[in-house]
Parts: structure tokens; C-alpha cells; sequence
């Protein structure tokens, strides 16, 4: 990695989510946008039985912590002076959150003395993903929805250019309604209509605090809308470049989600650009995702979807800045 410029400065975000832990190391130049010095991203699945338990496995955080501590040795490499580590909400309800942010302050501490874990609001965390996703997006296309399908929770942002006009973080994502709608390998036809009767239930109270109907383009940031979007690509491997800003139809969407629904655990891993962490979960990310093209058609006339790599994390590292 390069040392950092001059002008401006270097830093991390961390974003912990429910099944993965990414790394965002940037320099940020004078005027206050982001160079990429170093992505990554791990499937930790952290919530791992935490909706039935109301605890982290033990394992889990021990997964999480190796992953930490990789990131925080090429943090110090990288030479970054600030660090920002935004942890899911399932950390803070866990019986067994102490020993959680215990092992985040032990690791980032090693980067920057008295850094540590914390808990962002679902508002918060929904601002973050919208500042990272449409940094790159002509204004003109505005308004926007950007959604931030994750594993536990799903963000729905509206906004423009000038700022949020309204956000709500709805409590359903991939590894949550995988546990609990689809243990089948592959989920029977009773399991998925229950899984897009539960999506359906859990979205209608988003788009009931979030007016999408003025909104003109839908942005899909975080990892099951890029590995739907790698897969219609029919890519070998997942490849970020070819994802990044990538259009789907609605049709493509459902396309897609019917055709990763109807093959079981074995298919689905030998499909390149899915990420091994992403197998079990990835189908019911796509139910969410074709519940949310059926309601912005119908509530927005909204006809295609862009996919983002830019999401929370460059919202993270802005907010630091």
C-alpha cells in the first residue's frame, strides 16, 4: 500500500454487519472525497443464531475477532490516524454483548488508542449507505431509494442531492429470513411463499415511513444485491468493476431470485461470483429483493435497479473525514 499523500490524511471504516465484517482503508484529499487505498470484505456471520438464541455464539465472535485482527495489521501498515467501526444492531441486544465490544476495543485499540466499536440508530445507519451510494450518481437522476439489504436489517433511504428526506431501517434481512422461513435444501414452494409473505409484512412498514413514490432511480448497495447482480451478469468470478453501477430490469431481479431458489446448497456454491459465506443466505436475500422490485414498480413506477459497490463503508470514512 502507498503511503498516504501529502494532502489529507488516511482512514479505516469497519462495517460489522449481521453476516459479514468489511474493511475500507482511504486517503481523503482536500476536497473532502475518497481515494480507495484498500476494500475487503469477510463473511463472519456474526448473528449466527442470535434471533433464536438472543446470544453471540462464542465462535462467532471469535471468527469476527480473527477477521479484526487481520484489519487492524493492515491498518497500522496502511499508516492510518483515524478509525470508525459501526457495529449491527444485534450486537447491542445480545445477552453477550460485553464480550464483544471487549474484543473490538482490544483490536482497534492496537490502530488508535481508545477506538472502539459502536452502535449507529437504524436513521444513522441508513444516512451513512445513502452518502456512500449516490456519490457517484448524476444528481439529475434523483430523487433516489437506496435500499442496504444486509443480513439481520434492511435500510430504505429517499433523498436527493441535497440530504435524506426519509429513512427506516426494517427488521428483516438475508440470514434472518433464511432461519427463519427456508431451512429446505432447496426451500420448498411453501417455504418461499412464507419467506415473501414475511418480507412483504416487514417492507410495507418501511414504505410506510419512507414516501418512495417521488422517487425517480432504486440503488442496491451491500453484498446480496452485488452478488445478484454478478450472478445475472453469468460472471466466472465475482469481479467489483464489472458489478459496480450495473442496471438490472425487475424481470432480471426476479429472474435471477427464481433461478437461485430453485437450486440447493451445492448448485448455488458452484456458482463463481458467490462468495462460499453467501450460499446458505443468498436465496433469501432474493426473495427480499424481489418483494422490493414488486412494491417500487407498483408504488414508484421505478423500472430498473442500480447496483452499487459504494455503500455504508464510504458513508463510514466521509463521516470521518
Amino acid at each position: 500500500m502507498s503511503e498516504s499523500a501529502d494532502t489529507g490524511h488516511r482512514v479505516a471504516a469497519v462495517d460489522c454487519g449481521t453476516n459479514s465484517i468489511r474493511l475500507l482503508i482511504a486517503d481523503v484529499k482536500p476536497d473532502g472525497t475518497l481515494v480507495d487505498v484498500h476494500r475487503e470484505m469477510r463473511i463472519v456471520r456474526l448473528g449466527q443464531g442470535v434471533d433464536a438464541t438472543g446470544s453471540l455464539a462464542p465462535e462467532a465472535i471469535e471468527r469476527t475477532r480473527v477477521a479484526l485482527a487481520d484489519y487492524a495489521v493492515l491498518m497500522r501498515e496502511a499508516g492510518v490516524d483515524k478509525v470508525r467501526m459501526v457495529a449491527t444492531s444485534a450486537t447491542r441486544d445480545a445477552a453477550n454483548r460485553a464480550d464483544f465490544f471487549g474484543m473490538a476495543r482490544a483490536e482497534l485499540g492496537a490502530v488508535v488508542p481508545g477506538a472502539e466499536a459502536e452502535v449507529i440508530t437504524g436513521d444513522e445507519e441508513a444516512r451513512l449507505s445513502f452518502t456512500g451510494a449516490i456519490g457517484e450518481l448524476d444528481s439529475a437522476a434523483g430523487p433516489f431509494v437506496v435500499v442496504d439489504l444486509g443480513g439481520g436489517s434492511t435500510e430504505l433511504v429517499f433523498g436527493d442531492a441535497d440530504g435524506v428526506r426519509a429513512a427506516y431501517s426494517a427488521d428483516i434481512g438475508c440470514v434472518r429470513i433464511t432461519e427463519r422461513c427456508m431451512p429446505g435444501n432447496p426451500p420448498t414452494a411453501e417455504q418461499i411463499a412464507a419467506a415473501r409473505e414475511f418480507a412483504t409484512e416487514r417492507l410495507t412498514e418501511a414504505f410506510a415511513k419512507v414516501p418512495v413514490e417521488g422517487a425517480h432511480t432504486w440503488v442496491g448497495v451491500a453484498g446480496t444485491m452485488t452478488t445478484l447482480a454478478a450472478v445475472a451478469l453469468d460472471l466466472p468470478e465475482y469481479d467489483s468493476e464489472r458489478v459496480h453501477l450495473t442496471s438490472l430490469t425487475l424481470d432480471q431481479v426476479r429472474e435471477v431470485g427464481d433461478k437461485l431458489l430453485a437450486m440447493d446448497h451445492d448448485q448455488r456454491a458452484a456458482l463463481g461470483p458467490v462468495h462460499p459465506g453467501r450460499v446458505d443466505v443468498i436465496g433469501g436475500g432474493a426473495v427480499i429483493a424481489e418483494v422490493l422490485a414488486y412494491e417500487l414498480s407498483q408504488r414508484a413506477g421505478i423500472s430498473a435497479l442500480i447496483v452499487s459497490e459504494h455503500d455504508i463503508l464510504d458513508g463510514i470514512a466521509l463521516s470521518i473525514a
